[in-house]
């Protein structure tokens, strides 16, 4: 079985979510902050979601808080500046970190498939992830590569 269908993560409704249940799916992880430069980019993920959740795309947004504090609120906090700010449906998940020994596993994993410029560690908010049908990790987007700016990578992913 593919590694990335083996984890899982606790929502921000604090309900553990197996990745399994993405499987056929195309799916794109991002680390996410409500207070940060790129966090307008909520703005292009949800159009993403909107325009190609029917034919499979699937976007799980991780807030983390290790970059400069720019995710300090509680699971409520972040859930109603989502939706509020931004009209947010697809699914964000608990807040996590990224890098270091408390590394979210999903990110353990991503970062390991799929190293960066600063090798095994996420450079900023936003840092992207794309994910076949497959459960294998495809292709890393920097954090300032704006959500418009993949769409041909999700179509082509998509089939």
């Amino acid at each position: 079985m593919n590694t990335f269908y083996q984890l899982s993560a606790t929502s921000l409704q604090q309900q553990t979510i197996e990745m399994n249940q993405y499987k056929g799916k195309v799916v794109l992880v991002v680390n996410t902050a409500s207070k940060c430069g790129l966090t307008p980019q909520y703005e292009g993920l949800q159009a993403l979601h909107q325009q190609y959740q029917d034919q499979g795309l699937v976007i799980l947004g991780f807030p983390c808080n290790q970059f400069k504090d720019q995710e300090p609120g509680d699971a409520s906090q972040i859930s109603q500046g989502c939706l509020l700010n931004y009209g947010v449906s697809f699914q964000m998940f608990d807040k996590v970190e990224v890098n270091g020994h408390n590394s979210h596993p999903i990110y353990q994993y991503l970062k390991n498939e799929l190293p960066g410029i600063f090798g095994n560690n996420i450079k900023w908010n936003f840092t992207k992830f794309l994910i076949g049908r497959d459960g294998q990790p495809i292709k890393r987007f920097a954090p300032t590569t704006k959500p418009a700016a993949i769409e041909s990578f999700i179509i082509k992913t998509l089939g």
